[in-house]
């Protein structure tokens, strides 16, 4: 597991941690599983989805009632990401502010991570 002791890997908003637990109660889930697969232009992006199940490799961020999962392939390339829910005119979602981000598409879907961190090359 990537972690430091103490610090959590992820950290929430007020109004990420606020939708994802309207997210939770709402159908009665554990909480929201984060990840990340190879795909898009960039080569990654992240996978975001409700769980019923903790796996115990998983790093659990738990904040202001909010549960977030991280699988642990995930962990090393997540470590130091802020995650906000944002709503526009257009849009509501969650957006990732992570500083081992090198690249991002136009579209803001599709991520790449620094190669020393193991990212797979697109």
């Amino acid at each position: 597991m990537f972690s430091i002791p103490g610090k959590q890997a992820v950290t929430l908003t007020p109004r990420a941690a606020a939708q994802i637990v309207k997210l939770m109660v709402k159908d009665g889930h554990q909480g929201l599983r984060l990840g990340v697969k190879k795909g898009g232009c960039a080569g990654m992006e992240y996978t975001l989805e409700f769980s019923d199940t903790i796996d115990p490799n998983d790093e659990v961020v738990e904040q202001d009632g909010a549960r977030v999962m991280i699988a642990p392939m995930a962990q090393m390339f997540l470590f130091g990401t802020e995650i906000d829910y944002e709503v526009s005119l257009l849009e509501a979602g969650f957006k990732f502010r992570n500083p081992n981000v090198t690249e991002a598409c136009g579209c803001g879907e599709s991520i790449k991570f620094d190669e020393s961190l193991g990212a797979p090359k697109p």
